[in-house]
């Protein structure tokens, strides 16, 4: 999964996840996209710098919420708990587990951790199903 920068057509900026720069694509073409903050459909990929990690603690996002919005949040954090309640962790090596599970090479089962972008696109590749976990500001230590 590719996560993309997005602008609208208003220069109102939000983030999306994608199997891949052709999946954005044919959802744009197809009008599956559309602006959060104002319905737009005229949207393009923004300019993002690549997520690196330095070890420091990362800043806090503020989202103003609504209603809807407060719902639809405290049903990712349940839908999140789930998947971790219910599953093994195993840490950074996600991807290589992932790859054994989807191989055969290891008894099937629920799992979740850590991958970088490259390992993420390497699974999409092998047709390695998967999906990112939302983390949530209280999920952080």
């Amino acid at each position: 999964m590719i996560r993309f920068s997005l602008i609208c057509e208003h220069e109102h900026e939000f983030e999306a996840w994608f199997r891949s720069n052709d999946d954005f694509d044919t959802q744009k073409r197809r009008g599956f996209i559309d602006c959060p903050a104002c319905g737009s459909h005229k949207v393009e990929k923004a300019l993002m710098a690549p997520a690196v990690s330095t070890g420091r603690s990362q800043e806090k996002i503020a989202l103003a919420m609504g209603g809807a919005q407060k719902q639809a949040l405290a049903q990712l954090k349940a839908l999140a708990e789930k998947v971790r309640e219910n599953a093994d962790y195993v840490g950074d090596k996600f991807a290589e587990e992932a790859r054994k599970i989807h191989f055969g090479e290891s008894d099937p089962r629920g799992i979740y951790g850590e991958a970088t972008l490259e390992e993420a696109k390497s699974l999409a590749e092998d047709g390695v199903e998967f999906l990112p976990i939302p983390s949530f500001p209280d999920d952080r230590n």
